[in-house]
């Protein structure tokens, strides 16, 4: 069985499990590596308390669970059975004994898309690595206004580099091996230019 290592916060090298047996059935399981994910929480910066985040394709969960190991209320979002049953599994070990202050996780068993259309309070931050290939973030893109804040900011992970996302533009971005990976906003809007008024003669 191979393991993660969340690498900050309060869960800071604890190990999440990924099974054999997941990753076998859930092809698409590619778990971020180490290195973008300190890449990622150096973007976003290491408090995280207060967010709301949600973790819509959450595969192993790592991401999810590095957010909520800085401090955010994390919504972790898995369709495939095997994938969700680890899930639990590894949540159960990372809260164990944990006192009212410890992150706060949310783990649903469902389809992403059904799922956002349940959303009733939005989030400030989401994570989006959906299984490549299959057109989902194209799917997802008319979905997330009513569940973003508007000045929440997407991280997404893809087969190749992503520009834009409905009103989100990306403003930092890597690449490792063949994943894309860029942090996204939406632009702050800009004022209008005033127009002097005509002059009576």
């Amino acid at each position: 069985m191979a393991q993660i290592r969340i690498t900050g916060g309060q869960w800071r090298s604890r190990l999440v499990k990924v099974s054999d047996q997941a990753q076998a059935r859930a092809q698409a399981l590619r778990p971020t590596p180490d290195r973008v994910r300190i890449t990622l929480f150096n973007w976003l910066g290491h408090d995280l308390t207060g967010l709301r985040c949600l973790d819509l394709f959450a595969g192993s969960g790592i991401l999810g669970f590095e957010a909520a190991s800085r401090g955010a209320q994390v919504t972790l979002v898995e369709q495939a059975p095997v994938c969700f049953r680890q899930l639990q599994q590894n949540a159960k070990a990372l809260t164990a004994g944990a006192n009212p202050s410890a992150p706060q996780l949310e783990l649903i068993h469902a389809d992403a898309l059904k799922f956002l259309s349940s959303v009733r309070q939005p989030y400030d931050l989401l994570f989006l690595d959906p299984p490549y290939h299959q057109g989902w973030l194209e799917r997802l893109a008319p979905q997330l206004m009513h569940i973003a804040r508007p000045d929440a900011r997407l991280y997404v992970e893809a087969e190749h580099a992503i520009d834009t996302l409905g009103p989100w533009r990306s403003i930092k971005r890597g690449q490792a091996g063949q994943v894309f990976y860029q942090l996204m906003e939406q632009p702050c809007p800009t004022e209008s230019p005033s127009i002097p008024a005509p002059s009576i003669p």
